[in-house]
């Protein structure tokens, strides 16, 4: 299959680590030419940049903070200044709550309102502000891919709290605007939902919840992040010539977390 990815640039937010570092290398093996950005952790987008140029690719390091939008233009300047445009966007940069990912025992009217506001503005208006940022140059060659990265908790949902939920839901609607309103100009837009996904900074997972969690996927298997990358990079890729505007669920998303509460 050819990716048409060689010499191409992809922009690949949230990248130091999980997900998102798997996709910056999964790029570099197409040959592509990767911007990395992190947050905080310049040092570990540095080690990922430089697994990139192993595989192959070229890599940049681009800071970009999902809480001051300020930095999405300045990212894209940057880049663009480097490589001349951006073919290729997979938003995957995401701020968890203050407290982390979604804890099920905070009932849901003890979320001050700010933290929906922080969290709906970082994560859904923050892909739209890396979209937009992305489009005029994409349009201006006709070509362009946006990859839009969700979750299972979107559509499963999760006990507790809902901001996070909420806002990668949002992701799914911004998918299918953009897609009728850019299609016409050579861009395609998709939404991958991973589910419980198996990374180098998530802790072991005791057998009992595997097993519980296995039980509902298919293949009996939960997905490592080189399994969400191989589907970002086909979607944001030249191999994909014409789906745009859909959810592709990655295999774990099958698996239901609600399942395992009492």
């Amino acid at each position: 299959m050819d990716t048409q990815l060689r010499g191409r640039v992809a922009l690949v937010t949230g990248a130091s680590s999980g997900i998102g570092a798997a996709t910056a290398r999964a790029y570099g093996r197409e040959g592509a030419r990767v911007a990395l950005t992190y947050r905080s952790n310049r040092e570990k987008a540095l080690q990922v940049a430089s697994d990139v140029e192993a595989e192959g690719g070229e890599a940049i390091t681009v800071r970009l903070d999902l809480e001051d939008l300020s930095t999405v233009e300045h990212a894209v300047t940057a880049i663009t200044n480097h490589w001349g445009g951006i073919d290729v966007l997979v938003a995957n940069a995401v701020r968890w709550s203050s407290a982390g990912p979604p804890d099920p025992s905070v009932r849901f009217e003890d979320v001050p309102l700010q933290e929906w506001q922080t969290m709906i503005i970082a994560n859904l208006v923050g892909a739209a502000a890396q979209a937009r940022a992305v489009l005029p140059g994409m349009r201006e060659r006709t070509w362009g891919r946006i990859v839009l990265i969700s979750s299972g908790i979107a559509e499963e949902g999760l006990p507790g709290p809902g901001p996070y939920g909420t806002a990668k839901s949002g992701l799914h609607g911004l998918a299918r605007s953009l897609a009728w309103e850019a299609g016409r100009d050579g861009i395609l837009v998709n939404v991958v939902a991973p589910g419980f996904t198996l990374t180098e900074s998530r802790p072991p997972v005791p057998r009992a919840v595997a097993d519980a969690l296995t039980s509902n996927i298919p293949t009996r298997r939960l997905s490592a992040a080189d399994d969400v990358a191989r589907l970002v990079v086909f979607l944001g890729s030249g191999a994909n010539g014409n789906l745009t505007g859909e959810v592709v669920r990655e295999g774990s998303s099958a698996a239901r977390a609600p399942r395992l509460m009492p």
